[in-house]
């Protein structure tokens, strides 16, 4: 990466006009920059470097297309839309410019499909933008064109894993067809022996516990691919998660030497379900070093507790690192936000990894929206997260919490739940985040919510399917416009409530950059 010396050299050495016989070259030089320092995570500077070079070319459209880049990177995303706005409209046959504004209007809760058509016509083989222009029909409510738009997209390219994923998602979410996953079966009839298709339906059917589903794609890709090496590990894979070989601790011992996380963590896992937490701790001891580390934590506490290791304590804190807070919404604020969230929960159904069960998940980002109310809680997250970075304990190196920076509030995702009677979220984690949190918008009467603690958070116990036995650290009682802060790493779930509505908000901070 070219270091803030280079740019600042670049942003001084500007030509003094667009159409000057070096700015061609220029251009590019500070374009590389940029991008460069955007990969590395090191944009902080950069939007006072634009503003200089922006007031000598006002006009510029690929100036304003990499400040609106930069400023969607520091999650302004208003500003960001402004300058992609005008960039698109100063170059109509730009496919970037006008990707990036239909990205920024689909990002801030806005109609985007027409801008996504407009981009996919200048850039017909990008399937990106096909993914983006079907997820903003459906954002819109035309999920049927967003069907057909994939369904188009993947007749002519039935190898596209991503789209063929996506195309599942989108029927269980709408419910159409019995069979979500019958477009990967349409393309391996065109493609019987592309091993890469097998694995992804595969994969798409074991998010969703489809185990008896998920077998009979790993016989039919076994028939059509032969004996590779990816069918062995997912063969194994289906056999611990469906718990057929529970009473086999020993069963991934012959693929114990490959450098795969993914393999590592689901042998972390089977080691739990079968009664072996010094073997589960040893593997994932061996993680914490990786970029996978975050995947790794959350059952180095299960392993820790079982064997009554102090390092359980040291790790999740409850007492410590568990906050609730009032968010500093009034009553009024409170009912507009639970207003707006019931408008966006149009799905049938949730995203098949998802913690959801009896209820949907929004799917933009929740939090960059651009409705004043939205921002009115953005706001107050931001505030009570600050406080929460604050009040934190000091800095003790190898913690993932607290050995974490502490700089920059951004965030790694937010979204909105909606959960009807009988609903709950199964325990988990979020391995993408640094913080996480639960805000409470909109909960049944008390008659309604059933007795306690029915609709409460619980934090520590592990995911049912391990079959472990061991308590939750603590329950919390849901209150309309509490928030709750805790470590991305602690196991959390709610318990199921009798009747009605329970409305919420999530959200991950990413950790902060070095």
């Amino acid at each position: 990466m070219k270091d803030d010396n280079s740019l600042v050299d670049l942003v001084a050495n500007q030509p003094t006009s667009p159409s000057s016989p070096d700015a061609a070259a220029w251009l590019r030089s500070i374009e590389s920059a940029i991008l460069d320092a955007l990969r590395a995570g090191a944009g902080d500077q950069i939007p006072s470097r634009l503003e200089k070079v922006g007031i000598a070319w006002p006009d510029h459209p690929r100036l304003l297309w990499l400040k609106a880049l930069v400023l969607r990177e520091m999650q302004t995303h208003e500003p960001a839309l402004i300058a992609a706005e005008r960039a698109a409209a100063l170059a109509k046959d730009d496919p970037p410019a006008q990707a990036l504004f239909a990205q920024l209007r689909y990002e801030t809760g806005r109609s985007a499909a027409a801008q996504f058509a407009v981009a996919r016509a200048l850039a017909p083989g990008d399937m990106a933008l096909v993914r983006g222009h079907a997820g903003a029909l459906a954002a819109e409510g035309d999920s049927d064109a967003a069907l057909a738009l994939m369904t188009a997209a993947l007749d002519e390219h039935p190898d596209w894993i991503e789209g063929q994923t996506y195309r599942a998602t989108l029927r269980r979410l709408t419910g159409a067809g019995a069979r979500a996953d019958e477009g990967f079966a349409e393309a391996l009839g065109t493609e019987p022996h592309n091993l890469a298709l097998h694995l992804a339906r595969f994969h798409w059917l074991a998010k969703a516990k489809s185990w008896d589903d998920a077998g009979a794609v790993l016989h039919d890709a076994n028939r059509a691919c032969g004996d590779a090496g990816a069918l062995e590990v997912a063969r194994l894979y289906l056999e611990a998660e469906s718990g057929a070989a529970s009473n086999r601790p020993d069963l991934f011992d012959g693929l114990a030497d490959r450098p795969d996380p993914g393999l590592a963590l689901a042998r972390v896992r089977h080691a739990l379900r079968c009664g072996a937490p010094e073997r589960a701790v040893q593997i994932a001891l061996a993680q914490l070093g990786s970029p996978s580390a975050p995947l790794f934590w959350p059952y180095l506490s299960i392993g820790w507790r079982l064997l009554g290791d102090d390092r359980a304590t040291w790790l999740d804190r409850p007492e410590q690192l568990i906050h609730a807070a009032d968010i500093g919404l009034d009553a009024r604020e409170v009912s507009d936000l639970a207003d707006l969230l019931r408008t966006l929960h149009t799905a049938t159904a949730p995203y098949p990894d998802q913690s959801v069960r009896g209820g949907t998940q929004t799917d933009r980002p929740l939090l960059f929206r651009h409705e004043p109310i939205i921002q009115r809680t953005r706001a107050a997250i931001e505030a009570n997260v600050r406080d929460y970075i604050d009040r934190l304990p000091a800095a003790e190196p190898g913690h993932p919490l607290l050995g974490t920076p502490r700089g920059e509030v951004k965030f790694a995702g937010s979204w909105s739940v909606r959960l009807h009677a009988q609903g709950f979220h199964v325990t988990h984690t979020h391995p993408v985040g640094w913080i996480s949190s639960a805000l409470h918008v909109a909960l049944p009467d008390p008659d309604a919510m059933g007795k306690e603690p029915s609709g409460w958070l619980r934090f520590g116990t592990p995911p049912p399917e391990l079959g472990l036995d061991l308590p939750p650290y603590c329950e919390i009682e849901p209150k309309v416009g509490r928030l709750i802060l805790f470590p991305s790493t602690l196991w959390h779930g709610t318990v199921p409530f009798a009747d009605g509505e329970r409305l919420s908000i999530a959200f991950d901070i990413r950790p902060p950059r070095r």
